[in-house]
């Protein structure tokens, strides 16, 4: 699903266990691989950030990262796989935005 955004690249600047997101060079995804339930990062706007940490308990500030643009959200069901998606192409709309 990621890999499937247009001009986005793959890369591990943090370990093997992070894979990072990047499009034109800007981090809009990060999974922590090999940890079970996974673990996704993702930039997000300030308030829809508070609005996600209010209503999930699965989603909380981003784990080593700007607490105010990155939420992660640990994949344990309680958000869908449909809000996962919508999620991830706000975050890349976040990073492309011109």
């Amino acid at each position: 699903m990621i890999m499937a955004m247009p001009r986005a690249k793959l890369d591990y600047p943090f370990g093997e266990n992070t894979a990072v997101y990047k499009v034109d060079d800007k981090m809009f995804a990060l999974v922590r691989e090999k940890k079970e339930p996974v673990q996704l990062s993702l930039k997000c706007d300030p308030i829809l950030a508070e609005t996600l940490r209010a209503k999930y308990d699965a989603v909380m500030p981003g784990y080593h990262l700007n607490k105010k643009h990155w939420n992660t959200i640990v994949l344990t069901g309680q958000l869908s796989r449909d809000e996962i998606k919508d999620l991830v192409q706000h975050s890349y709309d976040l990073v492309t935005k011109v």
